[in-house]
């Protein structure tokens, strides 16, 4: 299990989201800014925007894919 924090896939703050694959830690990422944003957390509201709408720009959003996948396989297991 890897963890990264909510700041490293590209949102605001420190949580850290845990994982066994990058795609477990965006997922995480993802349901974190979701419930942040409906709490009333305003401060995710970008982040959230941005993820939603990574896959509308392909080009930019597989760059951020293969950057996250490339940082998680970077970091030791723990």
């Amino acid at each position: 299990m890897k963890t990264m924090t909510c700041q490293q896939v590209g949102g605001p703050c420190g949580l850290t989201l845990r994982g066994e694959t990058a795609d477990e830690v965006i997922k995480a990422q993802d349901a974190h800014l979701k419930d942040a944003v409906a709490g009333g957390d305003d401060t995710h509201q970008a982040a959230l925007k941005d993820m939603q709408g990574r896959w509308k720009r392909p080009i930019s959003g597989m760059k951020w894919y293969k950057n996250t996948k490339r940082d998680f396989a970077a970091l030791a297991e723990g």
